[in-house]
């Protein structure tokens, strides 16, 4: 739509983020699908849900006023136990009780059951930004993080409904490389752990992994 804004402030290019990330950022499907399918156990941990400041950039993209309060839920990722990923969602409040009103009661559950399952939202092209330890969204990744390292690549795109934007940024930490890059193997690893324990499990090749 015409009307959608782009994203000025970041970069719709992931220059310098080494080839293992690169795969991760580019995807424009599902990530909480595409971490499942990597490991046993996926967890979403919430932080925060509710009423916050955002960015001055976040505000721009929504079109809402400079420091008005708008809804914000940060999340952490976990695949087997390691956080894995930091996502950032911000919305104008208005759109929580109209278009995005679904997202009141996510609780634990992951954004992506709302994102990728309604058939009328629209995304927009994926921006990046390699996030030092000045930037305020680093800041809060990095509370999970032992040893932070210099930067942290993230990535953000706006989602449409009904004309209203939801800004979400995914903030990548460095234990998202150590997932396996086959896809189906957090379903096979899965599969033998329940095969140890004496459980009736289909053969190898008459697994339906989508």
């Amino acid at each position: 739509m015409s009307d959608h804004v782009d994203d000025q402030f970041w970069h719709r290019a992931q220059l310098g983020c080494g080839a293992e990330l690169a795969p991760w950022l580019r995807d424009r499907g599902s990530l909480t699908q595409r971490i499942q399918r990597r490991c046993t156990h996926f967890a979403v941990h919430g932080v925060r849900d509710g009423l916050a400041r955002i960015a001055l950039d976040e505000s721009a993209l929504l079109d809402i006023a400079p420091q008005q309060l708008a809804w914000s839920r940060e999340v952490f990722l976990y695949a087997d136990g390691q956080p894995v990923v930091f996502a950032h969602s911000v919305l104008a409040r208005e759109h929580l009780r109209g278009a995005w009103s679904a997202l009141r009661t996510l609780g634990n559950k992951p954004l992506a059951a709302v994102l990728f399952a309604h058939p009328l939202v629209e995304r927009q092209p994926l921006h990046y930004k390699a996030l030092r330890n000045t930037h305020t969204l680093y800041r809060r990744a990095a509370k999970a993080l032992s040893s932070p390292p210099q930067q942290l690549w993230a990535r953000r795109s706006l989602f449409y409904l009904h004309g209203a934007p939801l800004l979400v940024t995914e903030i990548f930490l460095p234990k998202i490389l150590q997932l396996s890059q086959d896809e189906g193997a957090g379903l096979l690893k899965s599969g033998l752990a329940e095969n140890k324990k004496g459980l009736h499990l289909c053969k190898p090749n008459e697994n339906n992994i989508s």
